[in-house]
């Protein structure tokens, strides 16, 4: 398993590390509720993206509107998923765990019932809060609940479907749409999240409590900073950078951003310890995760575009587009473990990078002309290489790097650092494309939105390269 160089010593009064209860359930049964309920997050990220065109249609919504449907869910995941660590800490894990998935599949089921813009926008807000309160959870329970290669081989499962998610929500985007309505691509997480809710009580062993106290103030900070960064750059792209909301949103975002930093020096028990940023391997897995969703998720909004508007695929042949990369990933990061106990992590991120940045530069010089096997299926495989080789090595080397009653608040930064990456990655290339773009000549500006793309994933390889260093 990949060890950090170094282990930051976390403050005196959370150093009494907290073990988990036995569980007596099989490992594989302990995984996969665990991995269902990473799987249903990771899908919803996406999932709506191929639906859009119907939502519209049926709601009534501008393309403003429809690039908040996405954004309502990231904003509101991102923001507080360094809240819901911390009440995995306090409240206990399982406990944390159970409650997200319930408020998750209450808010899937308003989202399918919904009639009206504001109604849609809200419920896929609440579905971002409550994947905010069972993610970090899920991760820290394969820390407690795995040691040594079990954890190696769980967490490669884990980061498969990290992963692989966004990808396959496009795929199972395309088959509800196709198949029903918009609609179903929400009432499925109610079968999903009612299986969860009856299974996790009688698999998942219970952690002990922390008692401690919320830095709410911190929280709503860092959620409406990253809020108004990324409603600026999405205003500055449709509006030009001149505009003054845009700039106005631009000042606010780094007033509360800066806020935020200053009430985690101050505070007693902060949201995100800011200790978790100071170990160097840590760190830079840290960030060399969000500039990769940055470029991943980012692709994944212009790809489907580029599908349906530009080649003319219907809802369910553009999901089935997406095959290529979810088994490639899924294939690859099965291998992972291997390669990281032989080689370590550092090449193993560092090929991962360079694999993405190839497929995202690949689709920068995309033409109208070109079809499928030409011009998507190799980029398609290289990305999917690339995550697979990159996710689970990052995820291991932040969890070997902090103490077992740590993972928690550590595993809420790496899902904080990840679907915050997807939010401002997606809004950046979509300003560029804004930028880009001339008239009805979509073509240019995907092609400069991808090769942005490809910048954040050669900024992750730079990182990878030059500053991780952690050993086999």
């Amino acid at each position: 398993m990949t060890a950090s160089n170094e282990r930051t010593a976390a403050p005196p009064e959370s150093a009494a590390p907290g073990k988990a209860a036995a569980s007596h359930h099989r490992p594989g049964t302990v995984l996969a509720v665990i991995v269902g309920c990473q799987l249903m997050i990771g899908v919803d990220t996406s999932v709506v993206t191929i639906a859009l065109p119907d939502v519209r249609q049926g709601l009534g919504l501008s393309t403003g509107g429809l690039a908040w449907i996405q954004n309502a869910y990231m904003l509101a995941f991102g923001g507080l998923l360094l809240l819901g660590g911390r009440a995995g800490d306090v409240f206990g894990r399982r406990r944390a765990f159970t409650a997200g998935v319930a408020l998750f599949t209450a808010a899937s089921l308003l989202g399918g019932l919904a009639d009206a813009g504001w109604w849609l926008l809200a419920a896929r807000a609440v579905q971002g809060a409550a994947a905010a309160v069972a993610a970090p959870s899920a991760m820290a329970l394969i820390a407690q609940s795995f040691e040594g290669p079990a954890r190696v081989r769980a967490l490669s499962v884990f980061s498969a479907v990290t992963g692989a998610g966004a990808a396959l929500g496009m795929v199972a985007g395309g088959v509800l749409t196709e198949a029903g309505s918009w609609r179903w691509v929400f009432f499925v997480n109610v079968p999903v999240g009612a299986v969860l809710l009856l299974a996790a009580p009688r698999v998942l062993a219970e952690t002990p409590r922390r008692p401690g106290r919320f830095d709410l103030g911190g929280a709503v900070a860092s959620t409406l900073g990253m809020t108004a960064l990324v409603y600026a750059l999405i205003r500055a792209g449709s509006d030009g950078w001149d505009d003054g909301r845009a700039l106005a949103a631009f000042g606010a975002a780094a007033v509360l951003l800066a806020g935020f930093l200053a009430v985690e020096r101050s505070v007693r028990r902060p949201v995100m310890p800011l200790w978790l940023l100071t170990g160097r391997d840590r760190a830079a897995s840290y960030l060399v995760q969000f500039l990769l969703t940055a470029g991943m998720f980012g692709a994944f909004f212009f790809l489907t575009q580029y599908l349906q508007q530009v080649l003319h695929y219907g809802p369910l042949r553009a999901g089935a587009a997406f095959l290529p990369m979810v088994a490639t990933q899924f294939a690859v990061v099965r291998l992972a473990p291997r390669l990281m106990a032989r080689a370590g992590a550092r090449p193993l991120v560092a090929a991962g990078a360079l694999l993405l940045a190839g497929g995202l530069l690949w689709l920068s010089r995309l033409s109208p002309g070109d079809g499928y096997a030409a011009g998507l299926l190799v980029p398609f495989l290289l990305m999917g290489a690339g995550g697979g080789l990159s996710i689970m090595p990052l995820n291991a080397t932040i969890l070997a790097s902090v103490a077992p009653d740590q993972s928690g608040a550590a595993s809420g930064v790496a899902q904080t650092m990840l679907w915050s990456g997807g939010a401002v990655g997606s809004a950046v290339m979509v300003t560029v494309y804004g930028s880009a773009a001339s008239g009805a000549d979509v073509s240019r500006g995907m092609d400069a939105a991808f090769a942005t793309g490809a910048g954040f994933a050669a900024a992750a390889l730079a990182v990878a390269v030059l500053v991780l260093r952690v050993r086999r």
